[in-house]
């Protein structure tokens, strides 16, 4: 097994993506930190984790950047393998957008994970080894109507993500960027409106995306092999960021006109 007896962080893990992480490396044989703010779904998701070598449950609220690192200072030994994948997403017009709800936006996304990682960080550099994977979005690489504080918190991840592999390349620490598109999770159900509620409801889009669990197989393939970025993405949100990349004034044509919810 890959990870057997790897010391693996996950923040989010009480749903989504981080849910099915938390199982496919509990298959594998990892010891498991847990975080989240539900300790309720924690509990639910570790008596899920069959074949784990230990598991622990650590809440953690990342909008509170000074309980994230009173949180991590607390927990003893090393980290192997820190999976930044808790956040929040967004659906509303960038004008009818409350400042606070894009505040909130970066406090979570952005500076929470910062947080995390920095307070992860001093132990791998003492260890020599480590994996920071942090979960960004096909919105890190391009935007899209409805998510303006969203598309900017993960586009900020790119930045600051491939700086730390660059920086810390020399102490054997590897730095994966993982690109998730449509994914069958609650993410659009919990997504913040103009004025900070929740959505409730699913997007079509998502409700087709990728299953949780085959999204968690790719991005576990991604750290398996020391990869430095994966899109884990149906064909379609594949080819958008290939006409960034090569044709954006097509992709942004194509935007304009499409449905976005």
């Amino acid at each position: 097994m890959r990870f057997l007896n790897k010391r693996v962080w996950i923040t989010g893990a009480s749903s989504g993506i981080g849910e099915a992480l938390s199982y496919a490396m509990a298959a594998e044989g990892a010891k498991l930190i847990l975080s989240g703010r539900n300790l309720k779904e924690l509990q639910r998701v570790k008596a899920n984790c069959t074949g784990a070598s230990a598991v622990e449950l650590v809440p953690i609220d990342l909008g509170n950047h000074q309980q994230v690192f009173e949180t991590v200072k607390n927990i003893d030994g090393p980290v192997d393998i820190l999976i930044n994948n808790a956040g929040i997403s967004q659906r509303s017009l960038l004008i009818e957008t409350d400042f606070e709800v894009e505040k909130q936006m970066v406090d979570v996304n952005l500076l929470g994970t910062i947080a995390m990682t920095r307070a992860v960080l001093p132990r791998m550099l003492q260890q020599r080894s480590g994996q920071i994977v942090t979960v960004s979005s096909i919105m890190g690489k391009l935007g899209a109507p409805l998510r303006s504080a969203y598309a900017a918190s993960k586009h900020g991840l790119h930045g600051y993500f491939d700086t730390l592999r660059a920086e810390c390349y020399k102490d054997n620490i590897k730095v994966l960027l993982v690109c998730p598109g449509y994914v069958q999770t609650n993410i659009s159900i919990n997504a913040l409106t103009a004025h900070g509620t929740s959505q409730g409801t699913m997007d079509e889009a998502t409700a087709n995306g990728l299953k949780p669990g085959e999204a968690a197989q790719k991005i576990l393939n991604a750290i398996s092999s020391g990869q430095e970025e994966v899109i884990v993405a149906a064909l379609r949100e594949r080819f958008a960021v290939l006409l960034k990349r090569f044709a954006p004034g097509l992709l942004s044509k194509i935007i304009r006109k499409a449905k976005t919810v």
